[in-house]
């Protein structure tokens, strides 16, 4: 289950204000909340202004202007980012969604530990953004962290549009991307991979959708670049891979092979150890066949 937050708390004079979407005069101190803030949740909708997932856009997304958003709780800390759960909501309607916000830290709480070898092949078009994030300085790490938001909300957003087991992105603003939340409406999340006891019949079944995901990667010269039982999920005996900020451009990255490589053995070693018989398939073979579909191997057929 979720951890509970609490949705308002009063600022002490010495204590920074927070954020405001509109003007920060507007901010009441003696309340506490903005005035014009809605009058329940955390915020009115971000939806405007941000940008938005592919289409078709599922009928689950809201959309509506008058839509207020209310942070639910606490899902994962880690050290790049952290993952919540928002309700979406138009009030006075039937019409809500439960989805996952995960905000990437910026320059004073932030800590990329593995930036360098995922990040090369990507560019920015000015050298002043390049030698800042090189460097990185307080503005390079924003921007990193920006950067890491947009590459995961870009490769969910092809992904999904062509049918990878993954989360619909829904936006992304900023160092915010909002996603489908894989898991129940009452907020328990799917459990990850590395949780499950399948049965025999279901890990063959698993192996099988783990194979679709990853050959639909490479199908686009993509490995997922930090593959592990840890960042798939299970909802309901549906596979679901998650955590694709570092999406590896394999051709375009000099270390994409190892990458995949190493996505191939890492969660090979799982489905192994659990006892995924060999005929039904194993790390040595799956490999071949993914650098075939990247146009890297060749056909054995």
């Amino acid at each position: 289950m979720y951890e509970p937050i609490r949705k308002r708390r009063r600022f002490d004079d010495d204590e920074p204000r927070p954020r405001h979407r509109t003007d920060p005069s507007a901010f009441d101190e003696r309340a506490g909340a903005e005035i014009d803030g809605p009058p329940d949740g955390d915020r009115w909708s971000t939806w405007d202004g941000a940008e938005h997932g592919p289409d078709p856009v599922p009928r689950w997304v809201v959309t509506e202007h008058a839509a207020v958003d209310t942070e639910l709780g606490a899902l994962k800390s880690g050290k790049e980012a952290d993952v919540g759960l928002l309700e979406r909501a138009v009030p006075g309607t039937d019409r809500r969604a439960v989805m996952a916000v995960k905000r990437y830290r910026t320059a004073e709480h932030r800590m990329f530990h593995r930036d360098a070898g995922y990040l090369e092949g990507r560019r920015v078009r000015r050298s002043r953004e390049t030698r800042a994030m090189a460097g990185r300085t307080a503005f390079g790490r924003d921007l990193l962290a920006a950067q890491w938001a947009g590459a995961e909300f870009a490769a969910l957003s092809l992904l999904w549009s062509n049918g990878v087991a993954v989360p619909y992105p829904v936006q992304c603003a900023g160092t915010e991307l909002l996603m489908e939340f894989v898991g129940d409406p009452d907020g328990t999340a799917a459990p990850r991979l590395a949780q499950c006891r399948p049965d025999p019949d279901e890990l063959c079944d698993l192996w099988h959708q783990l194979v679709d995901a990853l050959l639909g990667l490479a199908r686009h010269g993509l490995t997922h670049g930090d593959l592990s039982a840890y960042n798939v999920l299970v909802h309901r005996g549906r596979l679901v891979l998650i955590d694709l900020p570092q999406v590896v451009d394999v051709v375009g990255n000099p270390q994409g092979p190892d990458f995949l490589a190493r996505d191939v053995r890492r969660i090979g070693e799982w489905f192994t150890a659990k006892g995924l018989p060999p005929e039904v398939g194993q790390p040595d073979t799956l490999l071949p066949e993914l650098l075939v579909a990247l146009g890297m191997g060749t056909s054995q057929a």
